[in-house]
């Protein structure tokens, strides 16, 4: 195991500096619990005042599309703002603007604004970027050898807003109800405490700064990341096999998983399932991405970043091809498990790896540009979707993504060879 506290000579230091380190993952864990329930709560109904606000059901997905474009926008963005004022200070503009977008959406749903209704839920996708990038100030923050545990610590506050967010649609409706509004509004009102409760716990208990503490990691670390002088350019950084083989994983992850989970419900309607039915089975595949997040973060850091990813790729493949075995709830709640838990595996250890790689001024732009991707990349899944179903149905998209999810095995399994080569060359 590393010894972060090489150098050190006070026992009471050697302890501060993990509890510094546990603190921040805390932090950022309640802050992701506290958010993704407000995301989920919106999302449940989004679709519903799209229709609504458009008077045009082919645009109730539009809000969605929206929200997922402004968080891969907004990635980039933050990366490069964290640079300058610090993980704190990004990660509460962030959700500030999740604040104002949830209070715009309330607005928009009593003026019945369309527009104003995307531009809101445009700022709620700043928030989600925001968020998601605490993921990696967990891992800046901790050695080498716990990276991947402090991510999977931070990924698994979606659980928690994934069992709280459904739970407060429909209380929160009454709300609105009593206080004299539309009941749409419920969800979004109370979003915006969620966030705005959030940034509070980022800005008065993310002390010190992830970056801060990062750059000492670093220093302790120094052969854990690039010997280079000066940051690397974005396309020299991903043009290195490590840093290339992690945003793959990660991207193709999420294009894979998205493109088959949004297209379930439709496929169970067409085989005349129930609603209830439809819930089990993505309730199902939720818990897959989240739960398992603990056993994921351990693997990656025990059984290695690459040995993660082939795992999480090849639970991706066995995931599309069951899928389209049976239209049954049991079976389809089972592939639809695993298609969440394979997309957890490649996420936790593609950020792993990522974050191995990247010096302290290079870990904001390269992270931002990292989750631009992925973020374009459900876009990308959620669009096309609906298109390839239509085209070509269940069974062949499920054929698509399990040919989409070898692309990283494939990957991982060069690079693990090239590394252990290497590492014999070396001897």
């Amino acid at each position: 195991m590393y010894n972060i506290f090489i150098g050190t000579r006070d026992k009471e230091q050697r302890v501060d500096y993990i509890r510094l380190a546990r603190k921040i993952t805390r932090t950022l864990f309640a802050a992701q619990s506290l958010g993704s329930a407000g995301f989920i709560a919106v999302a449940t109904v989004s679709a519903i005042v799209g229709a609504s606000l458009s008077g045009n059901p082919a645009l109730a997905g539009l809000p969605s599309s929206v929200y997922l474009l402004g968080s891969a926008l907004a990635a980039l963005a933050l990366g490069f703002v964290m640079d300058r004022i610090g993980r704190r200070g990004g990660i509460t503009l962030g959700l500030l603007s999740g604040v104002a977008g949830s209070g715009l959406a309330v607005a928009a749903i009593i003026a019945g604004s369309f527009p104003l209704f995307l531009f809101g839920m445009a700022a709620m996708g700043i928030a989600q970027a925001g968020l998601q990038l605490g993921r990696f100030a967990a891992a800046e923050s901790n050695p080498p050898d716990q990276r991947g545990r402090a991510i999977s610590n931070v990924v698994i506050g979606g659980a928690v807003g994934a069992v709280l967010g459904p739970l407060l649609v429909g209380p929160t409706g009454r709300l609105a109800n009593l206080a004299g509004l539309n009941e749409l509004t419920g969800p979004f009102g109370f979003a915006m405490l969620l966030f705005m409760a959030a940034a509070l716990v980022i800005f008065t208990r993310l002390r010190p700064d992830p970056r801060d503490l990062g750059r000492e990691v670093a220093r302790l670390y120094p052969s854990t990341i690039s010997n280079q002088d000066q940051a690397r350019p974005l396309p020299v950084i991903f043009r290195q096999p490590a840093p290339l083989l992690a945003l793959a994983s990660m991207v193709i992850g999420q294009v894979v998983m998205v493109m088959l989970m949004v297209i379930t419900s439709l496929h169970m309607q067409h085989h005349q399932q129930e609603l209830s039915d439809i819930s089990l089975v993505i309730s199902s595949h939720t818990f897959g991405m989240f739960a398992f997040s603990i056993l994921s973060g351990r693997l990656a850091d025990h059984w290695g970043r690459g040995q993660t990813i082939l795992a999480g790729s090849a639970t991706l493949v066995l995931a599309c091809l069951t899928a389209p075995l049976s239209p049954e709830v049991l079976p389809l709640a089972a592939a639809l498990f695993l298609l969440g838990l394979g997309w957890n595996f490649c996420f936790v250890g593609g950020t792993s790896l990522l974050a191995d790689h990247l010096m302290p001024t290079e870990r904001a732009r390269a992270q931002g540009f990292n989750d631009l991707l992925i973020g374009l990349a459900s876009a990308a899944g959620s669009l096309s979707s609906g298109v390839i179903f239509s085209a070509v149905g269940y069974g062949v998209m499920g054929s698509i993504g399990a040919a989409l999810a070898v692309v990283p095995a494939v990957m991982t399994a060069w690079w693990l060879l090239a590394r252990r080569h290497s590492l014999v060359r070396a001897e």
